[in-house]
């Protein structure tokens, strides 16, 4: 750590104990991917040793037994039907899976947001440039003063051409919560479905899926439900499921089994895998639950509770107006730098090589402006965030 005159010695929560963090690093990017507790990571090692003392024994008489008991759990977590679950390693393939099984032609557009996530973004190109379906773009301001903006932005892009709709349930970017509830009802009465992209969601926020309902929904399990890297989920309704086949082809595409769904026989195996991710999934959801005393709600509200009051006293101590209502937001906060900080590669390069601050600076819209994007998870302390304003200051005086 460079040696200043700053006063602020940052301190992790005495949670940071479960994390195998540098302690003299300050992590305030648990949203880009996650960070799994010891103990979650423990329960992984025993599967895999499960696994290797018995291959054969392991994925033909008990994997299958282990896989719903873990998807019955997450299905219970997150508010879904189990029967509309299964597993696949991350949000960005549970988007891919649902656009590259659909069928579009060059009379349908494809709406999305300016605020969709990168990746997914990519799809929905690759998506329209081998079908010649249209992409339609919503802009959604930000700053933003309302959940109200959002929902007018995007039903004003909506025409009789309007085939799916791809939203963030939480943008990446910008750290908003998206009124996904209200947008997908109007969509479905419209006869429109949606697909949600719920990276952040869950262990972020209370989820209920089928409240919710969306025709399609993906999530990570590795981000704020801390479960190992590699765990995430697609819901699909069942009268949509004929239409979703998952990226790889493999034995359930002919199995003459009547005993499970035809899609759970081709999702829940794709080839030999490493399941144990899934499987640490409910040591994850108990883990985490077990933090705190009123269990996952007060952990979720702290979170939430922490980001506010760190992005009060960022934009207190340099200058920056609040881009959002409180209530837009989760355990991650955005604010805008504006244009004093153009080279935002420079100013992450600086927090890092000479301050071990790991928080992400990203452009925003013309790349003329950054954002900058705090995380805020049960091992974090308000006094990284004071450390990270004081450091701004001092760069902001060298400007």
């Amino acid at each position: 750590m460079k040696d200043t005159h700053l006063q602020t010695k940052p301190q992790y929560s005495p949670f940071h104990q479960y994390w195998l963090f540098n302690p003299e690093v300050t992590f305030l990017n648990h949203g880009a991917f996650g960070a799994c507790p010891s103990p979650v990571l423990e329960a992984q090692y025993r599967f895999r040793q499960q696994l290797e003392q018995q291959t054969f024994h392991f994925f033909v008489r008990e994997y299958e037994t282990l896989l719903d008991d873990a998807r019955q759990q997450l299905a219970d977590f997150v508010g879904a039907n189990s029967e509309e679950l299964v597993f696949v390693p991350n949000a960005t393939t549970g988007i891919n899976t649902v656009l590259r099984s659909l069928t579009f032609s060059e009379q349908d557009e494809l709406l999305t947001t300016n605020h969709e996530y990168n990746a997914c973004r990519n799809v929905l190109d690759f998506v329209a440039s081998r079908t010649g379906a249209k992409i339609i773009i919503a802009h959604i301001p930000f700053p933003v003063n309302s959940s109200q903006q959002i929902i007018e932005a995007l039903m004003e892009k909506v025409s009789s051409r309007t085939k799916l709709v791809l939203i963030d349930h939480i943008t990446s970017q910008t750290g908003l919560i998206f009124p996904i509830q209200e947008i997908i009802k109007k969509l479905t009465n419209l006869g429109i479905d949606t697909l949600v992209d719920g990276a952040h969601a869950p262990g972020m926020l209370a989820l209920n899926l089928q409240e919710i309902a969306a025709t399609y929904y993906t999530g990570n399990c590795h981000k704020w439900l801390s479960a190992p890297k590699g765990a995430a989920f697609l819901s699909v309704q069942r009268d949509k499921q004929s239409l979703i086949r998952p990226l790889t082809i493999s034995h359930g595409a002919n199995s003459p089994r009547s005993d499970r769904s035809r899609f759970f026989l081709e999702f829940d195996w794709t080839g030999t895998p490493d399941p144990s991710a899934y499987l640490s999934i409910p040591e994850a959801i108990k883990f985490m639950g077990s933090l705190l005393p009123g269990g996952w709600s007060e952990l979720i509200k702290t979170n939430h509770n922490l980001a506010v009051n760190s992005r009060k006293l960022l934009s207190e101590k340099i200058g920056i107006t609040l881009p959002c209502p409180d209530d837009m937001i989760g355990s991650m906060a955005v604010l805008p730098l504006g244009k004093r900080w153009k080279n935002y590669s420079d100013l992450n390069q600086k927090l890092w090589q000479e301050y071990q601050i790991e928080v992400p600076i990203m452009p925003w819209e013309d790349e003329n402006q950054s954002l900058m994007r705090i995380s805020a998870q049960i091992y974090n302390n308000i006094s990284q965030y004071e450390y990270l304003a004081e450091v701004l200051l001092e760069l902001l005086i060298n400007l």
